[in-house]
């Protein structure tokens, strides 16, 4: 992978990075314990709980792959991304682009 191809990637994870921590604080907001004197109906309160047990599980997910994508940027910077941790062949372009954090290549994958 070249220098261009390592920048573009980068970038992409940058946005991706800060798209990601836009939608955390969002979703740990709407993640917020429901208060038992809020004046809700009986049904309404449900889907609120319901709801907030969907946000939570999101929160979650986004923490994790967050996490992924950092560790992607420290792998640009020990010149190790784009490499398959299995194989140690390249990752194609089109799976990074699709999933930036990947750690190993289709064939691995499968």
């Amino acid at each position: 992978m070249d220098a261009l191809e390592i920048e573009k990637f980068r970038k992409l994870l940058n946005e991706t990075i800060f798209e990601l921590k836009e939608s955390i604080k969002y979703l740990k907001e709407a993640s917020r314990p429901i208060e038992p004197s809020c004046a809700l109906g009986r049904l309404t309160r449900m889907e609120a709980i319901g709801e907030k047990g969907v946000n939570e599980a999101v929160l979650s997910k986004s923490k994790a792959r967050l996490i992924r994508l950092e560790n992607a940027l420290n792998r640009i910077d020990a010149g190790t991304y784009g490499i398959c941790v299995k194989c140690k062949k390249n990752i194609p372009s089109g799976r990074l682009e699709a999933v930036p954090e990947a750690l190993i290549c289709i064939n691995c994958a499968s």
